[in-house]
């Protein structure tokens, strides 16, 4: 066994768990949704559901993982603010964010947040076996299939009362998509959670009708990656190769394949999962870290907190594919270099903090939050228990 797993281990143990806990707010529920780059918490902050959701999974794992007392008490109260305060009681559906004490703050229902509620729901139900919490993803799923579809896939941003909104939140790099290929990953992630716990043959065919969108609109076999940006029918709308997202992918998608246990799937998909690690391995991996992005074939390098963590499971992933050969070897060297540049650049190694945002390509860090609606244990803390699940248990 590679020396870094026990590293890994050690850092969601004695660094990710303690931060994380330190953020609960024991007063108004939940946890805290803001520490600047200063590590000053802004105890008044507004919390992003995304951000509580994924606060959730992050403790139900960790407790299913470790077994410790704390952690179910910490995923609790993770599970307590989610269903008294994100979920809208009246229309529906789980909220863009709530103020400090729960009360609404940005009611915009987006199918991505929809997502991770059912993601960490899931998770939960898994850990606490509470019924309720599969009640209401099973609530959530059927919300998202009745409101948040169309023939052609998932739609994305809508009112409170689910009338078609702006997608303004998952678009970016100057374009306003209808759909994206980030969102449609993540309903994928959720239903592959949602489907190992409940066994939902509905999920499961939706599982289906996603892998089929990935196959034959958003994978780009010439090019070896993911479209990003799309209008309503999946047209691709800019020259985008978003690496995080496409080693992130390989790695997601051959766990939904699994679950779903469908050979037929996992035959056509076996070659597609490769080539998004091999290209990501040849294309973005550079001195030991993997880069941003790519727009119209310009590398963006910097160097993001939630790319280095999804690159190394899914280096992982790819090496467990073909144990004991050089290739596997290769694979698993390369989360072994990406787990010793994020112990030099990514970790910040002030007392009281968790990872940079980013660094440039000089290892300088960008003074962004530490913790905001997007940042938060679900990258860097799902990295933690895959390297531990897959090569030590």
């Amino acid at each position: 066994m590679y020396a870094f797993v026990n590293e890994i281990e050690t850092h969601l143990k004695e660094k990710l768990i303690p931060f994380w806990e330190g953020l609960k707010d024991k007063e108004n529920g939940g946890y805290y949704g803001y520490m600047g780059y200063d590590l000053a918490i802004d105890t008044h902050y507004e919390k992003g559901c995304i951000l509580n959701s994924r606060i959730l999974w992050f403790f139900s794992n960790a407790y299913m993982l470790l077994g410790e007392d704390h952690l179910k008490d910490a995923a609790e109260h993770a599970y307590k603010f989610l269903k008294d305060c994100c979920i809208d009681k009246e229309n529906g559906g789980v909220y863009w964010s709530v103020t400090y004490n729960g009360k609404i703050s940005d009611d915009t229902k987006h199918t991505y947040n929809q997502a991770f509620a059912i993601y960490a729901l899931s998770s939960y139900y898994d850990a606490i076996k509470d019924e309720e919490a599969l009640k209401i993803a099973e609530e959530l799923f059927n919300l998202i299939e009745e409101k948040c579809t169309d023939e052609y896939g998932y739609l994305e941003a809508f009112s409170r009362t689910f009338e078609p909104a702006g997608n303004d939140k998952l678009s970016e790099n100057g374009v306003m998509a209808d759909k994206t290929m980030n969102t449609l990953l993540h309903v994928f992630e959720a239903y592959t959670e949602y489907y190992r716990v409940s066994h939902n043959e509905k999920a499961a065919a939706r599982l289906r009708f996603m892998l089929d969108i990935f196959k034959n609109n958003v994978y780009n076999e010439k090019l070896g990656r993911q479209e990003v940006f799309f209008d309503q029918k999946y047209t691709p709308l800019i020259d985008l190769y978003s690496y995080g997202h496409d080693i992130e992918t390989a790695w997601l998608l051959d766990r939904g394949l699994e679950v779903l246990g469908d050979s037929g799937y996992i035959e056509m998909f076996a070659p597609v999962t490769h080539a998004l690690a091999v290209n990501i391995y040849n294309r973005a991996f550079v001195n030991g870290s993997v880069l941003n992005e790519a727009e119209n074939g310009v590398n963006d390098t910097t160097r993001i907190w939630w790319v280095q963590a999804e690159s190394i499971v899914g280096f992982i992933n790819e090496g467990m594919k073909i144990p004991g050969t050089d290739e596997s070897s290769k694979y698993f060297k390369a989360a072994e270099a990406l787990w010793e540049y994020i112990k030099e650049f990514i970790i910040d190694k002030r007392e009281g903090s968790e990872w940079f945002w980013s660094v440039n390509a000089d290892g300088e860090p960008c003074q962004k939050p530490i913790v905001e609606p997007w940042k938060c244990p679900y990258h860097n803390g799902r990295m933690c228990i895959e390297t531990v699940r897959r090569m030590k248990q």
